[in-house]
């Protein structure tokens, strides 16, 4: 690619540009002017041959803006409105609430000045919703369109979610064809591990003639996304980039248990590492803090038991509105969380009277659409109570209708304390004084986790209003210490790498081969996925280069002479471990494990704690005991014992250093090192020689002096027996055939190596530890070019071909891939199991099912959150 770099205006070099620079503005108070003296940074993709024209290197000044705005531009709008004007794509990447909706302001605006149709696309229905608001108060001509409702549809801009989007390319809808920009607002959604595949087909499909703006919150590899669109369309894509935040954020850590905020991070971004130790000390521990708390239990984050004053939520949204902290969003990552939580609050109210008449009127107005029986489900009903008190819940499990009354409400500054999951934080311009995370822990469909920083920029960036705010306030709950770095990581990280998370589904293949301009080869082909794959082989050719050079620099005297000989020392190695392994296998070495017995051991890491380090010399230790480690299931250890793992307890000398809160970390040393007297226990793999001789240790070795007279014992006797008389295998009564081909294998190769004319050449060892690097390299070069030939290929090609293998068996597509009625209906089920439903339709089995024991079993393909006390189904749908 090439590229060209511009600085607030001025034309820099045209050579591939550095990362972007980092620019922090740190102040009281931030007037949107304040930004000017912080320029961006202002890069250019162009497609491969791609020559820019004069015209289009310039700004048009004597053109008419297609709109003005009533506040003086911060810089990065200005250089991606002039990209605009030039009718380029353009990424605009800046922090949350820095003002990325005046790009896509001017773009709307531009194209119903040309007459033009554009398209606003957003991960989410909330933030579709509110954009459509927001832009239907400024231009009359908008429409919406998302899954749950759809207005003026023909309208010359169209608002929606990415899905629909993706659905109107699929059925190759005439308005696609009219489209002349397309809005995609917090892109860097591509990352998702489940929806992100839905912005790589879109933008792959998207219409050829069509420009684009992309809206995404900080990423290190905006670059990178902007060559990949460059490609795909082959058109040039901008990057405007700011690192600039207009209001400065305060961190704080509220421990549980306790009664105050420490402090961790100032607006000037510098860590207080004292004050994160205090906040860290005032941590009630676990048991305590969860009586005080909950007076209950608190599992995995999930809070339970009795609403208390007493809690931690409670002192703490108390303690926000006597600060007048508000408004606050509280950060949950559940959803039954969110609904908890804001019951707790039932004895606080934040309104007065006036405000909850308010409330009552816009929230009745907006329920009157609602049947007379939707009226009386408790989600209705036991919302208002909650709100008139100035306390919203806002997550996926609402109904729509809900979500937007509480997004109205929160704007209008009539809910001051807001319970919300993680996608309230995408998009939506809702900003508060003060963001809370109520926990510093996740689940991400796999494991608890830490918040990555990404995720942490997200989501604190809703606090802090701009020209309202001097500072926007931070808050974590922490209910269990962590490391100073893990929280550095948190909340000084940087943002995370816009990745690929292109997956192929049937759904996808199925409208792809029904899509007459479609092909899911070349889908995969234009993928972010190929091109993040394209991309390292240069890097990987210049590495294979490397050391290739280095490989043939290596000149090595009667190499071919020498290759022989190192080919059989490799044998010999081979064979050693091979008789070692047989040696001591449980079935003939456990019979030898008596208390007393000194072994020899290597030093290698295991993987669990304690961990040991990786050295390369053997040391001693004294057999105490052994057990078995249940590593296969009891039916198969019982059927063949001599498969079951063993561990040994060994009395050894070992160093222990501390690694992090509450850890150890245990080193297995030489006895003749400093270090502690220690029984640890080893794998049985790890023993390289038993000794024939057993010493006299006291069973007691509790006292600290009866483990060192005992190490003082095995040590005299190493240095009387250098080699610890080792026990001899024909001792053993080893019978294995296996055992004597290898004992008569090594023989011969002890003959050979005897033989052999380079074996008493001089250097010879030098000459084996050159000719072994150079087996490395040669190796390491293999690997690579292994690895360059795999992201060559086409990816996902060899699943594509199974898939399509099993679509046509089920009898969804043709031998020629021609979509059957039965791939036609799986082609419109995009939220769940398609292939599944589909049968389930075609086999029947729904022909007299009741629409609502229709709903409760389409549930199960959707729902997603874990019910601790989940009713049973009824007989009828238990048949089902």
């Amino acid at each position: 690619m090439e590229s060209l770099k511009r600085k607030s205006g001025e034309a820099i070099s045209s050579e591939s540009p550095p990362p972007p620079q980092k620019k922090k503005h740190h102040g009281e108070d931030v007037s949107p002017l304040a930004e000017e003296a912080f320029g961006c940074v202002h890069d250019v993709s162009y497609p491969e041959g791609y020559v820019p024209s004069a015209s289009s290197l310039q700004f048009l000044a004597d053109s008419k803006p297609a709109k003005e705005f009533p506040f003086t531009l911060d810089p990065f709008q200005s250089e991606a409105i002039n990209c605009l004007n030039r009718g380029e794509s353009v990424l605009v990447s800046a922090h949350t609430s820095a003002g990325k909706t005046v790009v896509a302001l001017y773009a709307i605006a531009m194209s119903l000045r040309n007459n033009q149709r554009v398209i606003y696309t957003s991960p989410i229905k909330a933030l579709s919703n509110q954009k459509y608001r927001e832009f239907k108060e400024e231009f009359s001509d908008v429409g919406l369109m998302t899954g749950d409702v759809t207005i003026d549809p023909n309208a010359s801009c169209l608002v929606m979610t990415t899905e629909i989007w993706r659905s109107m390319q699929y059925k190759g809808s005439e308005i696609i064809r009219e489209v002349a920009w397309v809005v995609f607002d917090e892109v860097h959604y591509m990352r998702d591990r489940e929806r992100g595949v839905v912005w790589e087909e879109s933008i792959v499909m998207a219409p050829k003639n069509s420009r684009f703006v992309f809206l995404s919150a900080t990423v290190p590899n905006a670059k990178e996304f902007a060559d990949w669109v460059a490609k795909v369309h082959k058109q040039p894509c901008h990057i405007v980039y700011t690192d600039y935040r207009p209001t400065p954020l305060q961190h704080y850590i509220f421990p549980a248990g306790g009664d105050g905020l420490f402090l961790v991070v100032d607006e000037k971004g510098k860590f207080r590492e004292d004050s994160f130790q205090k906040a860290l000390n005032a941590l009630v521990p676990t048991s305590e803090s969860d009586k005080k708390r909950n007076n209950g239990k608190s599992q995995n984050g999930l809070v339970m038991g009795k609403v208390s004053e007493q809690s931690d939520i409670f002192k703490l949204v108390k303690m926000i509105i006597q600060r007048q902290y508000d408004p606050v969003i509280i950060f949950s990552f559940s959803k039954r969380e969110c609904e908890f939580l804001a019951m707790q609050m039932a004895k606080m109210d934040l309104n007065d009277d006036d405000e909850k008449g308010n409330i009552e009127t816009v929230f009745w107005s907006a329920m009157d659409m609602l049947s007379d029986d939707d009226k009386k489900l408790p989600q209705v009903s036991n919302m208002l109570p909650l709100l008139k008190r100035g306390i919203g819940v806002h997550h996926s499990g609402l109904l729509p209708i809900l979500k937007e009354v509480i997004e109205i409400l929160f704007q209008e500054g009539l809910i001051k304390c807001l319970f919300a999951t993680e996608t309230f934080s995408i998009g939506l311009n809702m900003p508060a004084k003060t963001v809370v995370f109520t926990n510093v822990r996740k689940f991400d469909g796999d494991k608890f986790r830490w918040i990555s920083s990404g995720e942490y920029i997200q989501m604190s960036g809703r606090a802090g209003r701009r020209g309202i705010d001097a500072r926007g306030i931070c808050i974590l709950m922490v209910d269990e210490r962590m490391e100073p770095s893990t929280a550095k990581m948190m909340l000084k990280g940087n943002a995370d790498s816009l990745n690929s998370a292109f997956h192929l589904s049937y759904n996808m293949l199925l409208n792809q081969l029904r899509c007459e301009e479609a092909d899911p080869e070349s889908m995969l082909r234009n993928s972010f996925y190929q091109f993040q794959a394209d991309r390292s082989i240069p890097d990987l050719e210049k590495q294979v280069k490397a050391l290739e050079e280095e490989r043939d620099s290596m000149i090595i005297e009667e190499e071919d002479s020498l290759r022989n000989y190192y080919s059989l020392t490799q044998q010999y190695k081979s064979l050693k471990n091979d008789i070692r392994d047989i040696v001591f296998s449980p079935k003939y070495c456990l019979p030898y494990m008596k208390s007393g017995r000194p072994i020899c051991i290597q030093c290698i890491d295991d993987e669990t704690s304690p961990s040991f380090s990786v050295e390369d010399h053997v040391t001693w230790g004294v057999l105490m005991d052994f057990h078995r480690v249940k590593t296969v299931t009891e039916d198969d250890a019982c059927k063949r014992p001599e498969d079951a793992s063993y561990a040994l307890d060994i009395l050894t000398r070992c160093n222990v250093s501390k690694e992090g809160v509450g850890k150890k970390k245990i080193k297995i040393v030489p006895l003749k090192e400093p270090g502690e007297p220690l029984v640890v226990s080893i794998p049985l793999s790890q023993v390289t020689s038993l000794s024939s001789a057993r010493l006299n240790i006291p069973k007691d070795l509790l006292p600290l002096e009866a483990r060192e007279n005992a190490l003082k014992k095995l040590s005299e006797f190493i240095s009387r027996y250098a080699t610890g008389m080792p026990l001899d295998p024909e001792e053993m009564d080893i019978q294995s055939n296996s055992y004597k081909k290898a004992v008569r294998r090594l023989e011969a190769l002890e003959n050979l190596f005897e033989k052999h004319e380079i074996a008493k050449s001089p250097l010879i060892e030098q000459k084996l530890k050159l000719l072994n690097r150079k087996e490395e390299l040669t190796a390491r070069i293999r690997s690579i070019k292994k690895t360059m030939r795999s992201s060559t290929a086409l990816a996902f090609k060899d699943e594509l071909k199974a898939r399509k293998r099993v679509l046509r068996r089920l009898g969804y597509i043709t031998s020629d891939d021609v979509v059957e009625l039965k791939g036609k209906v799986a082609c419109e089920i995009s939220s769940a199991d398609e292939l599944t439903l589909t049968e389930l339709m075609f086999s029947g089995v729904l022909k007299d099912v009741k629409a609502e024991e229709m709903v409760s079993l389409l549930s199960c393909f959707v729902w997603r959150e874990k019910l601790q006390d989940a009713a049973k189904p009824r007989d009828e749908l238990e048949a089902l």
